[in-house]
């Protein structure tokens, strides 16, 4: 049987796997009882990937078919710092599981040059997961978070930017639409921000949870350092309703408010 190499994002791990990626995306969201019911997140590793951090030595024999035949689900090869020990260039495409176990695939694609607004709502999600507002652009924002010359960063960052509607332009909006608690908070937070440099992040919670509402999401996911940065686009809400219908409408089915 073929293995992929896995890094989960939600919760952040490095995996061996037999199973393709839809498979493994149903095993996390909805398999044994080692996982509770929920949404997955996690990148594929190419095939080719090597490292001195992760022990690759036992793999061959930690990753075989049980008795029966069922192919090995995972074999964790580590739950902490994960993120910053794969190279950007390993990173393959990008995949989304909802709570019922359905996945859809992401890939790469070039960063957007010109963003469509001043204001941006930010949910990190690996190492870390605050919800922050921002005037930053997310190749800016990711820059900023890791810049380790700051008294807070992190050597590489996964986000994704959520929609803001009429408050991406002006705070006093009435955010008609958005789910989001606390609306007035965040209002307030991105009323705060200053585009000259004085205030371009404003943090809106710190333990934001870690799962997303997939009907929010703005531009797509990024991940990145301060060398480079990777876009994996969200698809249109016409390609949603059309081509991606199945998981769109279990991805909204298992929702509930953010």
């Amino acid at each position: 049987m073929d293995t992929y190499i896995y890094l989960s994002i939600s919760p952040e791990a490095l995996v061996v796997s037999m199973l393709p990626p839809e498979k493994f995306g149903e095993y996390l969201a909805t398999g044994t009882q080692k996982r509770p019911h929920g949404q997955a997140m996690f990148f594929q590793i190419k095939q080719d990937f090597v490292s001195d951090y992760f022990d690759f030595s036992n793999i061959k024999d930690r990753c075989v078919p049980h008795s029966d035949g069922r192919p090995k689900h995972s074999v964790y090869l580590a739950i902490y710092r994960v993120l910053e020990h794969v190279p950007l260039d390993a990173i393959g495409s990008l995949y989304l599981t909802t709570a019922h176990g359905r996945t859809l695939e992401l890939k790469q694609a070039q960063v957007p040059t010109e963003p469509p607004s001043h204001r941006h709502l930010y949910q990190e999600i690996c190492p870390v997961h605050p919800l922050i507002a921002s005037s930053l652009a997310p190749e800016q924002f990711c820059k900023f978070i890791t810049d380790t010359s700051r008294p807070v960063s992190v050597p590489k960052i996964c986000f994704v930017e959520l929609e803001l509607g009429d408050l991406a332009k002006d705070p006093s909006g009435n955010g008609t639409g958005l789910p989001y608690r606390h609306i007035g908070h965040i209002r307030n937070c991105l009323a705060e921000l200053k585009p000259d440099g004085e205030k371009q992040t404003k943090t809106v919670d710190r333990l934001s949870r870690p799962s997303i509402l997939f009907r929010c999401i703005e531009s797509g996911f990024y991940i990145g350092d301060q060398q480079k940065i990777f876009y994996y686009p969200y698809p249109t809400r016409e390609e949603l309703a059309g081509k991606y219908y199945a998981w769109w409408r279990c991805a909204n089915d298992a929702e509930i408010e953010y």
